[in-house]
């Protein structure tokens, strides 16, 4: 298999298995598509339904509900080899494990465990819907609003930024029960497409990883039973932040994907490329730009690793989420910027397939945190 050049014999053979089936799936099936998702912005049914029969869209769940019932680690393994083809495909898987299945995992009842995992497990897409227009990186300065009334909850409100929420059967929405009481007020809710009253509006047109659908939702007093709440009301804030740092690992492994994927296509590139009569590998100025990309991927690469074994291991692993996150979308971005540079034309045309990996590259710094708000993290960290 074409694995990374870092050292995967200090993975298990179990999960150097699931690494392999991953990426071989991408470059058979993915790949060949990938121009096209790209270009109509669209996740073909096939690729997904492929997803789930090799069972990586419920890496985490209990074989009892029909998943792989294997670990966070595989899950963040499997995230990283499918974005070496394609990041959207990369982040369907992530949000689905990281984010979605995650949650009902920690924080369902064994009733929401037996009705949801089964399908997440088997054919169902799930989003997780927390972003709001006036709640970025303030997460939780929310306006959707849950009601009470004994056996449901009356949702309303709306949402932006919602990942995989096109293909999506199952939402985790976050709504506050009132705003004056902050972070406190906030409850954490299951919710069915099919609900009356929820509406998925139309795909953002993005710069990258075009193939994964974003969505605004909207929702108009959606009745919500009581028995689709996750944790107790006024615990939404803390459900979210956990669940986010782990998410923040799967984000740190799609970079470092993207960041492989450059660095491979550089390497061919410059064994390939002639200039001057000889062969751009032999100039040492090319030679010292690959050692600089290949250091930094396996920092990149070791971070997230790292975060992931401590999460694994019940240990804490908040700051080294938010390095791991911070460092690889950085190192995604410059290796895929180096990439276009060491192709040159070639490189800045959609023919290749760098100019795709730096559209890729740049949510990273966004999504599941901003950049900024990993560094504040890590900061508070050190100042404590």
């Amino acid at each position: 298999m074409n694995r990374p050049p870092f050292a995967l014999s200090t993975l298990s053979e179990e999960e150097s298995l699931l690494y392999d089936t991953a990426l071989d799936y991408a470059q058979k099936v993915v790949a060949p598509k990938r121009d096209q998702m790209d270009r109509e912005a669209s996740m073909p049914r096939e690729v997904i339904d492929g997803l789930f029969e090799l069972g990586l869209m419920g890496i985490e769940i209990p074989d009892e509900y029909g998943g792989s019932e294997a670990s966070f680690f595989e899950s963040i393994l499997v995230v990283e080899a499918l974005a070496r083809v394609d990041a959207s495909v990369s982040v369907l898987v992530d949000v689905q494990n990281t984010l979605v299945i995650n949650t009902l995992l920690r924080c369902g009842s064994q009733e929401l465990k037996a009705r949801y995992l089964p399908h997440l497990a088997k054919d169902w897409v799930g989003s997780y819907a927390l972003s709001e227009a006036q709640s970025g990186s303030d997460a939780f300065a929310l306006a959707t609003r849950a009601e009470d009334h004994g056996d449901h909850f009356l949702v309303t409100g709306s949402k932006l930024w919602i990942t995989n929420a096109y293909e999506s059967e199952v939402f985790v929405v976050f709504a506050t029960m009132d705003p004056k009481l902050k972070h406190k007020g906030i409850v954490a809710l299951v919710v069915e497409r099919d609900s009356p009253g929820f509406v998925v509006e139309a795909k953002e047109d993005k710069l990258g990883i075009r193939a994964s659908s974003t969505c605004p939702l909207t929702l108009e007093r959606v009745r919500v039973p009581r028995e689709n709440l996750l944790g107790e009301v006024g615990k939404g804030y803390k459900i979210a932040m956990e669940t986010l740092n782990e998410g923040r690992i799967g984000i740190g492994a799609q970079m470092v994907g993207i960041a492989q994927a450059a660095f491979d296509l550089s390497v061919a590139h410059v064994q390939e490329r002639k200039q001057f009569g000889q062969a751009l590998k032999d100039f040492q100025g090319i030679q010292f730009q690959l050692a600089e990309m290949r250091t930094e991927l396996e920092t990149a690469r070791l971070l997230v690793y790292n975060a992931a074994r401590l999460k694994c291991a019940g240990r804490p692993f908040l700051t080294e989420a938010a390095m791991a996150k911070l460092h690889a979308s950085n190192v995604a971005e410059s290796l895929a910027s180096k990439a276009i540079d060491l192709l040159g034309g070639v490189g800045f045309t959609r023919e290749y397939l760098a100019e795709k990996l730096y559209r890729d590259a740049k949510i990273g710094k966004i999504y599941e945190g901003t950049s900024n708000m990993q560094l504040l993290t890590i900061a508070k960290q050190v100042l404590s």
